[in-house]
């Protein structure tokens, strides 16, 4: 790939993965839209969520010190906030984690690369969000979560492995029909990413190394990886200032958008 196109992928990775918008339908589109000779493959999409799963720890570097300390809490028996996030994030866990191994072994995670299915992803899961968000009320905080709540998120962040759906959509969507505040939704949204975007960025790095020519896959997928990094980093610290104030119907409304503008490309034969 050229470096226009490394550099478009990472500014998309890095502006869509935090925002309920799906970054993953975005970097399946881009190479169609754009006309590009060929698709970067899944392997350069988690290489990009790589880079945004490093911003993630950058920016609530308090709550992953806190979730490593409430683990080792966890292992002693003790019970506090920590440990209590902790257990939520090990039990959402398993969910993605599990669907995602089950996809990518039997390649259901190329099949489902359709701009049709992220047209309707996009438009159904767009207006869930905001149904969500107009009937959750502001009152629940991470920290008061309970273990179903957190079961509940994790089977909710396993349904983002259909592009389209939006795994930070879908979550958020979650956690404001459990009322949980705008802000907390979208801390408890970006932290369970965390354990998914790893696991999936080591996967892909172990399949860049041992696959022919995986020396220049891996360096492609470094760069992508580091400009996701910047990106990503100054979304979170936007979404997270402004998302108490605007709520999520803007987001909604660029999904159904997006939504309709895939449709109409797809049927006009485009």
């Amino acid at each position: 790939m050229s470096w226009l196109e490394l550099i478009i992928l990472s500014l998309i990775q890095g502006l869509t993965e935090f925002l309920p918008i799906s970054s993953s339908a975005h970097l399946v589109l881009a190479p169609q839209l754009l006309g590009w000779e060929t698709d970067q493959g899944p392997l350069i999409d988690v290489m990009a969520h790589f880079g945004s799963l490093f911003a993630v720890m950058a920016y609530f570097h308090k709550d992953v010190g806190g979730i490593i300390s409430g683990f080792f809490d966890l292992l002693r028996r003790k019970l506090n906030t920590n440990s209590a996030l902790a257990l939520n994030l090990i039990i959402a866990s398993p969910p993605a984690l599990a669907l995602g191994f089950f996809f990518s072994a039997f390649g259901y995670d190329v099949l489902l690369r359709s701009p049709l299915i992220i047209a309707f992803t996009t438009i159904v899961f767009g207006i869930l969000l905001w149904i969500s968000d107009i009937r959750g009320r502001e009152e629940k905080t991470t920290e008061e979560l309970t273990w179903k709540g957190a079961a509940l998120m994790g089977l909710a962040q396993a349904l983002a492995l259909i592009p389209g759906t939006s795994r930070s959509g879908i979550t958020m969507t979650a956690a404001r029909f459990m009322h949980m505040t705008r802000e907390e939704s979208a801390r408890f949204s970006m932290l369970m990413s965390l354990p998914i975007i790893g696991a999936g960025g080591l996967y892909a790095l172990l399949k860049l190394i041992t696959e022919p020519g995986g020396t220049t896959g891996l360096s492609e997928g470094l760069i992508v990886a580091v400009l996701s990094f910047a990106a990503a980093y100054a979304c979170i610290a936007l979404f997270m200032k402004w998302v108490s104030k605007i709520g999520f119907f803007p987001f909604m409304v660029y999904r159904l958008l997006l939504g309709a503008g895939l449709l109409l490309w797809i049927f006009t034969g485009a």
